[in-house]
């Protein structure tokens, strides 16, 4: 549910075509769809300004495919992530016009289309082999409405690369920086810039990167400011994240601040 199905749930009791009892009924099936393997939160776009996110591993498609449907009747978009074709093959034969984007490993089943997206957010990759986890970050963001810059393969072995994009940088409101191996690059743009960087350590690396805890202890021990973390490979938290602080402030139910 989202705030437009609470406000014309409002003005019917107002218009005197629902009764309060019947009212109080709706709301109070209307937070959680219980589905037996799962209690889907229908309620999150209303309290957080977008919906509960499906994380697809150790679900089979059949249950995936139930929770998409769920979430599809309460009329919000779903994202599905970490998931490869054959999930993708079964939500579409129930949901048509879902996506599958191969690089962020997500399936995305689109509500009401909105305008091009608020701009601020910029996603920077270190390396190609951190792309998925980027792309799973650009991805989320632009779900919660917002328009997203992307700039690939600018690690810090080659420091030119990232300085040609220092106008791009500089004009942001908040950059998610991505990155394994040593995990310096949020340190690197968290220097150049004005604006929150979230960095988000990957699992690419050889060896002692430990599958990325290198890089999440390195960029936790930044000596910039300004410099916020996410665990590993987490690019969905990364993404959100980014939204909200680049979002407007928000309004209540009642339309007030």
């Amino acid at each position: 549910m989202e705030r437009d199905d609470v406000r014309r749930l409002l003005r019917a009791v107002r218009a005197g075509k629902l009764g309060v009892a019947e009212a109080l009924d709706r709301l109070r099936t209307m937070p959680v769809d219980e589905l037996g393997f799962a209690a889907v939160d229908t309620h999150r776009a209303l309290r957080r300004g977008f919906p509960e996110a499906v994380y697809g591993p150790g679900k089979t498609p059949q249950q995936i495919v139930a929770i998409v449907r769920s979430l599809r009747k309460a009329g919000q978009s779903v994202l599905v992530t970490r998931v490869g074709a054959d999930v993708f093959e079964a939500v579409r034969r129930a949901e048509p016009q879902a996506e599958h984007h191969e690089v962020a490993r997500a399936v995305v089943v689109r509500g009401r289309r909105r305008g091009p997206g608020r701009p601020g957010v910029v996603v920077v990759t270190a390396g190609t082999s951190d792309l998925s986890v980027g792309e799973e970050a650009a991805l989320a963001a632009e779900l919660m409405g917002q328009r997203v810059e992307r700039i690939h393969d600018v690690g810090v072995a080659g420091l030119h690369r990232l300085l040609a994009h220092a106008r791009t940088l500089t004009k942001a409101r908040v950059i998610v920086a991505v990155a394994g191996m040593e995990g310096a690059l949020p340190s690197v743009i968290a220097g150049m810039t004005d604006c929150p960087v979230i960095g988000v350590p990957t699992s690419t690396g050889y060896g002692a990167g430990a599958g990325g805890q290198a890089a999440l202890l390195a960029m936790l021990n930044s000596c910039a400011p300004g410099v916020a973390v996410v665990n590993i490979d987490n690019g969905y938290g990364a993404g959100c994240a980014a939204a909200l602080i680049n979002s407007p402030r928000r309004r209540s139910l009642t339309g007030s601040k």
